[in-house]
């Protein structure tokens, strides 16, 4: 199985901080997002990886040369304009040559194991789920009890940017247009053509200075202070 990572956005609640980097190339723990997530994609077998770029997009590849450091192939997918997610995938539809394929959001953090979902679904989509996190408390998407994911009802979840597609779901959009994938989710949805799995590790949507602050001193090792003694007991 092949995967995408999205790195194209301009990441505008991220400024400063991304006026002068692409937000996949923010750092959690000394590391760029975006190796976190080559570095999972790899550990769950895959090794052809496809990276859209956008805004200063030239610095991803600068940074992350062919793959070769991580083991794995990089390609990447140029768009002059952000074609937003959908429409970022339909431009590099070829490079999946009809199999299905991993969709990762480049600008979140997870803990998440891929071999979980690295095979073909069932149906149109199979996406992850997390635990509604504090700033977005009302979730996206509503689940079944048959496995089943649909855009109305209580209580929902939150889509964390993963998910696994066949090429089909893609192939009848517009070629280079800007189109969103919330849409076309709640098509197949609609269809009964989307299932899903929860993950309740660790999962972090970095959209704000704040948040990237907040999981980078999750990682920091809090010093034990051990207190002597030291006065004479004689």
């Amino acid at each position: 199985m092949k995967a995408m990572i999205l790195a194209a956005g301009r990441g505008e609640r991220m400024r400063p901080l991304t006026d002068e980097r692409p937000k996949p190339l923010l750092k959690v723990n000394g590391k760029a997002l975006i190796e976190w997530h080559i570095e999972a994609l790899k550990d769950a077998g895959i090794r052809d990886i496809i990276i859209n770029t956008s805004w200063l997009g030239d610095l991803i590849p600068e940074y992350l040369g062919d793959g070769a450091y991580w083991g794995v192939n990089l390609t990447f997918s140029q768009e002059e304009q952000a074609l937003e997610t959908a429409g970022g995938i339909r431009k590099a539809l070829h490079f999946f040559e009809e199999q299905p394929f991993i969709v990762v959001n480049g600008d979140v953090w997870t803990d998440m194991d891929y071999t979980r979902i690295a095979k073909a679904p069932e149906n149109s989509a199979h996406i992850v789920l997390v635990p509604n996190p504090e700033h977005h408390p009302e979730g996206d998407f509503c689940v079944t009890e048959g496995g089943r994911v649909k855009s109305e009802g209580e209580p929902k979840l939150t889509f964390s940017g993963i998910g696994v597609y066949h090429p089909h779901v893609f192939k009848e959009l517009p070629e280079n247009e800007a189109v969103p994938l919330g849409p076309l989710l709640r098509e197949l949805m609609a269809q009964e053509e989307v299932t899903y799995e929860l993950h309740e590790g660790r999962w972090h949507d970095i959209g704000t200075p704040e948040r990237l602050q907040k999981l980078n001193e999750s990682f920091q090792r809090k010093l034990k202070t051990i207190e002597f003694n030291l006065e004479n007991d004689n």
